[in-house]
């Protein structure tokens, strides 16, 4: 099996990355799950505090792996050739999967500050943050996880900046050419 890790600051294009990959067919496990899941099982709400408040939780207890471990199972359920995991934070998290699975490719996506600002205020998730003082905020805090370390072991580089029909055409080539691959 060969995995696909995504990695990029918050609205970078990881998720948009990940939808791309499941209209191509792809099994995508998101990390990001299983903070909502123990978010919904403390019976907080999805906010960006409770979100950042769990994973830190989570990593405090169990190691800064500690999500990447919970995903492990899941990922080796997939039957498919190429699965794609969403949202690594950090360093310790990509040994992880490199570790577990030998043909681990990591993906970074690099979006500037402002078009990521942009994205957040334009999508109105329930753990968006909607100004640029909140970016920077959880910027540090996913940075404090290994993130920037995470970004410099990515084996490939993708720039979302341009349009999404760009990006789109991006990822749908590197997908294809890791399934012609596998």
């Amino acid at each position: 099996m060969k995995v696909i890790g995504v990695v990029g600051l918050p609205a970078s294009g990881k998720g948009e990355f990940s939808k791309i990959a499941e209209r191509l067919g792809i099994p995508v496990v998101v990390m990001g799950d299983v903070i909502r899941k123990a978010v919904k099982k403390a019976g907080l709400p999805p906010t960006d505090a409770n979100l950042g408040a769990t994973a830190n939780r989570l990593r405090a207890e169990r190691g800064m792996d500690a999500i990447a471990n919970l995903c492990v199972d899941a990922i080796k359920e997939q039957s498919a050739p190429l699965v794609l995991v969403d949202g690594i934070r950090g360093d310790a998290e990509v040994q992880v999967f490199r570790k577990n699975f030998t043909d681990f490719r990591l993906i970074a996506i690099e979006t500037s500050f402002l078009k990521r600002l942009e994205r957040l205020c334009e999508r109105k998730r329930s753990d968006d943050v909607g100004s640029a003082e909140g970016l920077r905020t959880r910027d540090e805090r996913e940075l404090g996880w290994g993130l920037a370390n995470a970004l410099k072991l990515a084996d490939i580089t993708i720039n979302n900046d341009g349009s999404l029909e760009e990006f789109t055409a991006r990822v749908t080539e590197l997908i294809r050419s890791m399934e012609r691959n596998a």
